[in-house]
């Protein structure tokens, strides 16, 4: 019953995280959703300018600690292995829908392009949420996302431990999921100060959370993902190096 329970939970987690996922793209995309980074009431720009770096603060530091082997060594002595992962991704899925309600918007435009320009830019969002969604299956999506750990604490197996590939994008980018997220930040085709804010914020913590992440992945993978490394750029997709 224990390994059942794990799968629904993990199963609602993974439901939420796809739906804040999703909610993501109109919030940054200011379509369709309700209410999007520029849209709500507009209050005064220093409380503003706070309470929008303070939600962005949050969700960097939730991201960033719970994804440390030292914090999964520590939290999987209170929580079930099988659902660690599960529970990353509703803390993540929260912290974005803590920033999705009380996100100030600062909708004064930085700039503003319309025509061929704001077409190029359009498709350039659209693509770059595409790389993200299509990287995560490339690697492992529903490992990455919590759902194979806690099927396999439902049939009472162990997962096998993680081998190094490098699959399509990760041939020529080590981070494609990234580059996906810092294209489809920037690529407005009206940049407001508050969209502007954002994406300068999540960029920043991107890099930073790169330099965290691969310290653990050559903790893990050592001398081979070191070479790897040395091979192919961090996010510029440009050939790999030689040597």
């Amino acid at each position: 019953m224990r390994g059942f329970f794990a799968l629904v939970y993990g199963i609602v987690c993974y439901l939420l995280f796809f739906v804040t996922f999703l909610y993501a793209i109109g919030f940054v995309g200011n379509v369709v959703v309700p209410k999007s980074i520029d849209s709500g009431p507009v209050g005064p720009l220093v409380p503003s300018l706070v309470i929008d770096v303070l939600l962005l603060g949050i969700f960097a530091i939730q991201h960033s600690v719970m994804a440390r082997p030292a914090f999964k060594a520590v939290w999987t002595q209170i929580v079930p292995k099988s659902v660690e992962r599960s529970t990353y991704v509703l803390f993540s899925s929260l912290a974005l829908v803590l920033l999705y309600c009380f996100w100030q918007p600062l909708p004064a435009p930085v700039w503003s392009f319309d025509g061929a320009a704001a077409t190029v830019l359009t498709v350039l969002f659209w693509l770059g949420f595409g790389v993200v969604l299509i990287s995560t299956f490339l690697i492992n999506h529903f490992e990455l996302f919590g759902l194979r750990q806690v099927y396999a604490g439902y049939r009472g197996t162990e997962l096998s431990p993680p081998t190094f590939h490098t699959p399509v994008f990760y041939k020529v980018v080590r981070h494609p999921i990234y580059l996906g997220f810092i294209v489809a930040f920037w690529a407005a085709p009206t940049m407001s100060q508050g969209h502007l804010l954002f994406a300068i914020a999540t960029t920043a913590y991107i890099f930073i959370g790169i330099l965290l992440e691969e310290r653990d992945l050559v903790g893990y993978f050592g001398d081979t993902y070191i070479q790897y490394r040395r091979r192919v750029w961090m996010i510029i997709p440009l050939p790999p190096r030689k040597g």
